[in-house]
């Protein structure tokens, strides 16, 4: 026995739009993060619009730096530790090299000239002195 097209046509639209009726939901509301990513992170987090950074960083273990750069507290530490340990007495020794050798203004330490290589001779000696 042969089904009329028309019915079976009226009879598989139907279920099918029952069927996708029932599986749809409410669209939720999508979570903003509280989490900054990318390259402003720091930023953002330093700012206040976001909580922390991808890596844990708050607010509070954020500084700007002299050149406005949102840097670590830690880590700024540790580069002022580090300057201070190895590069601040070799600027001393450069210093007091100037002074004995009486140069004033633009001399390259080490440079061509004479007084670059005596410069960096006599700075040296003070650094390792020291």
């Amino acid at each position: 026995m042969a089904v009329p097209m028309k019915t079976m046509k009226a009879m598989k639209g139907s279920s099918m739009k029952a069927s996708a009726m029932k599986g749809r939901k409410a669209m939720k509301k999508k979570a903003i993060s509280k989490i900054a990513r990318g390259k402003l992170a720091k930023m953002v987090v330093f700012k206040g619009n976001k909580d922390k950074t991808s890596t844990g960083l708050q607010k509070g273990d954020l500084m700007k730096n002299k050149n406005g750069k949102v840097v670590t507290k830690k880590q700024h530490a540790k580069g002022k530790a580090l300057f201070k340990q190895f590069a601040q007495r070799w600027l001393d020794a450069c210093m007091t090299a100037r002074k004995e050798l009486g140069l004033k203004g633009f001399c390259a330490v080490g440079g061509k000239t004479t007084q670059g290589k005596a410069l960096y001779a006599k700075a040296k000696a003070i650094y390792a002195a020291a």
